[in-house]
C-alpha cells in the first residue's frame, strides 16, 4: 500500500503529514482513509499530547482529487453517499478529537484543504498561502466543511467566501478568522513546534480535551441546558487528578509541568 500519510512523535507532538506532493496532497478515498487512521493512532498514543497536521511539497492540500471526483460521477447515489460520509467522518474526527490539532500550512489550502485548516483548533500559515472554497466554480458544493465554517466565522463571512468561490491570501484568511497567525516560511516549522510543545508543558491534557469537547457541545444546547452541562463538567473536573495536581502546585507555589 502506498504511504500517503506519515505519522511520528517529537517531544510529545504528533506529526500527521500529508505525503502526496505530486498531486498537491489532493484528497482521494485512500488519502482520507490514511488520515483517519493516523488520527486514531495519535489519539491512542500516550506519547502524543498535541497534533500538528502538516504536508510535504508546495501545497498544503488542493482539496478533492479531480480525477477521483470525475470517477465518482458514475456512482449511484448510495455509493456517493457512502463516500461523502467517509469524508464527513474525517472532519468530525478532527473537530471532535480529544487532542488539540494545529494546521501547519506551508502552501495553498483550497476547497477540502481549506476545510482541513478550518476544522483544526489552530492554524498557522505562510504569507504566500492561498485559501478558498472554490467548489461553486466547478458546479460542486462545499457541503461538509460548511457546517464547521459557519461555527468558526459566522453566516455573513461564510456566505462571502462560499458563494463567491474566491481565492484569497493569508492576510484575508486571518482577518476572516480562518487562521490564527501568519508566519514567514523560514520560521513556520520552528514556530509551530514551539507553540505545540508550550501547550504540552503548560496545559493539562485532561483540561484541553474537556474544554475542546465543551466548546463543540455547548453551541448545540439551549442556554439553560448549556449552563447545566457546564456546571456538571465543572464539578467533574474538580475531582479529576489533573485538577487536584494543579491546585496543589498552585497552593504550594510550585511550578507544574504537564
Amino acid at each position: 500500500m502506498e504511504v500517503l500519510v506519515d505519522y511520528k512523535v517529537i517531544e510529545r507532538v504528533g506529526y500527521i503529514t500529508l505525503n502526496r506532493p505530486d498531486k498537491r496532497n489532493a484528497l482521494s478515498y485512500a488519502m482520507v482513509s490514511q488520515i483517519k487512521a493516523a488520527i486514531q493512532k495519535a489519539e491512542s498514543d500516550s506519547e502524543c499530547k498535541v497534533v500538528v497536521l502538516a504536508a510535504n511539497g508546495d501545497a498544503f492540500c488542493a482539496g478533492a482529487d479531480l480525477a477521483y471526483l470525475k470517477a465518482l460521477q458514475s456512482n449511484t447515489y448510495e455509493e456517493n453517499l457512502a463516500d461523502s460520509q467517509h469524508l464527513m467522518e474525517l472532519f468530525f474526527m478532527l473537530y471532535n478529537s480529544p487532542k488539540v490539532f494545529i494546521a501547519r500550512i506551508q502552501g495553498h489550502a483550497l476547497a477540502g484543504g481549506c476545510g482541513l485548516a478550518t476544522v483544526c483548533d489552530f492554524s498557522f500559515a505562510v504569507p504566500e498561502a492561498k485559501f478558498g472554497y472554490t467548489e461553486v466554480r466547478i458546479g460542486f458544493i462545499p457541503a461538509i466543511v460548511k457546517v464547521f465554517l459557519l461555527r468558526k466565522i459566522g453566516e455573513g463571512k461564510a456566505k462571502e467566501i462560499l458563494l463567491t468561490g474566491d481565492v484569497f491570501d493569508a492576510k484575508r484568511a486571518k482577518d476572516l478568522g480562518l487562521i490564527n497567525q501568519i508566519i514567514p516560511a523560514s520560521d513556520l516549522n520552528e514556530f509551530t513546534h514551539a507553540f505545540a510543545t508550550k501547550l504540552c508543558r503548560e496545559a493539562s491534557g485532561e483540561s484541553l480535551a474537556r474544554t475542546k469537547q465543551m466548546i463543540a457541545k455547548v453551541q448545540d444546547l439551549p442556554l439553560i441546558e448549556a449552563l447545566d452541562y457546564a456546571a456538571a463538567q465543572n464539578a467533574e473536573a474538580r475531582a479529576g487528578e489533573d485538577c487536584q495536581r494543579g491546585i496543589a502546585a498552585f497552593l504550594n507555589k510550585e511550578k507544574i509541568s504537564w
